[in-house]
């Protein structure tokens, strides 16, 4: 079978490989459909792992069943959680899944950006869905990016009639505006440099969408009533948001890393104004069982509209070309690989 195996962003070799062997207690997925997540595009967080087959937002049908697997049959429409926990250990029970070592642990074989996946056991039975019939295998990819946005808005507690301030209208940026709204905020004002994204973040419902290069504390001001944003949401790696996030968010407000800088980069924050008006920082990182199921329930019920974010479909042989758009960052929104 074939396989994308990343070197790094600019090269992405197409390679045939076996098609996985499964045991008795594992399933072998024809994957369908596999997005291109922006994580995948940071080097600094993939490179030290190349060569690999990335991918972990795949979709598809069931090929093979091994004989002690009794949940799923071939033919089954899926999506799989790559990453899953273990539901047993300290970190798991105080709420902190994707903390869990075993959650970063565990993985799907060889990745997503293949033709053929196995699937070992402790996925089935802690990270396996089954797709409704009137989802495609397309939109099965955003359960996972869906999972960890909706992680990151649990955490925030967003409350009724909030302002909301999204910072980065990339993919994830996109989803954090509709889910704001689904939760409650009374305004979502979003900020990019990117006019594409920024025309992105009106179509998606946010309340305004501006260019991230104006006095974004003067606008939001104006926009809210002469308060800043009781919520702030960082949705991109660069420096100079995470620092601009700081001095955006309102007396008692929040302020949540779902992106960060790379690696030996320090964020100096103003400990002394954020006691003194007891404000919150705070970080999530990837998707719990709890998430994804939250996730595919919204999607279920049309709360959260995905069809019209995906922007680009490429082959398994076109990866690179796939990954070389979501790295450039302009008009583009979700990339998705159809082997």
């Amino acid at each position: 079978m074939k396989v994308a195996v990343y070197y790094n962003n600019k090269d992405i070799r197409i390679q045939e490989v076996p098609v996985p062997a499964i045991g008795d207690d594992e399933l072998l997925l024809k994957v369908m459909a596999s997005g291109i997540c922006g994580s995948d595009v940071m080097e600094w967080y993939r490179i030290k792992k190349a060569p690999i087959v990335l991918g972990h937002e795949a979709a598809g049908v069931v090929s093979s069943v091994g004989k002690k697997v009794k949940k799923y049959k071939v033919g089954d429409r899926i999506f799989v959680s790559h990453h899953v926990p273990c539901n047993e250990c300290h970190y798991c029970l105080n709420g902190h899944h994707t903390a869990c070592e075993t959650l970063h642990k565990t993985n799907f074989y060889p990745g997503g950006f293949a033709e053929y996946i196995r699937i070992p056991k402790i996925n089935i039975d802690k990270g396996t869905y089954i797709l409704p019939d009137s989802m495609s295998f397309e939109e099965g990819t955003f359960i996972e990016p869906i999972g960890c946005a909706v992680r990151g808005q649990r955490l925030l507690g967003i409350k009724p009639g909030n302002c909301v301030l999204v910072l980065g209208c990339g993919m994830s940026g996109i989803l954090h505006i509709q889910l704001s709204k689904i939760y409650g905020a009374g305004k979502v004002i979003a900020a990019d440099l990117n006019e594409y994204r920024i025309s992105m973040a009106k179509k998606f419902g946010a309340d305004y969408a501006i260019n991230a290069s104006k006095n974004i504390s003067e606008e939001i001001l104006k926009l809210n009533d002469n308060r800043l944003a009781d919520a702030v949401i960082v949705c991109t790696g660069a420096l100079s948001a995470s620092k601009q996030a700081l001095k955006l968010a309102d007396r008692g407000g929040k302020i949540l890393f779902f992106a960060v800088p790379e690696p030996g980069i320090d964020l100096p924050i103003p400990i002394n104004d954020f006691w003194r008006n007891e404000m919150t920082t705070l970080t999530s990182y990837g998707a719990a069982p709890d998430d994804l199921s939250a996730s595919l329930d919204l999607m279920k019920s049309g709360k959260i509209k995905v069809k019209d974010m995906i922007t680009h479909r490429f082959s398994l042989d076109e990866t690179g070309l796939g990954f070389k758009t979501v790295a450039e960052a302009k008009e583009s929104m979700k990339v998705i690989i159809i082997p």
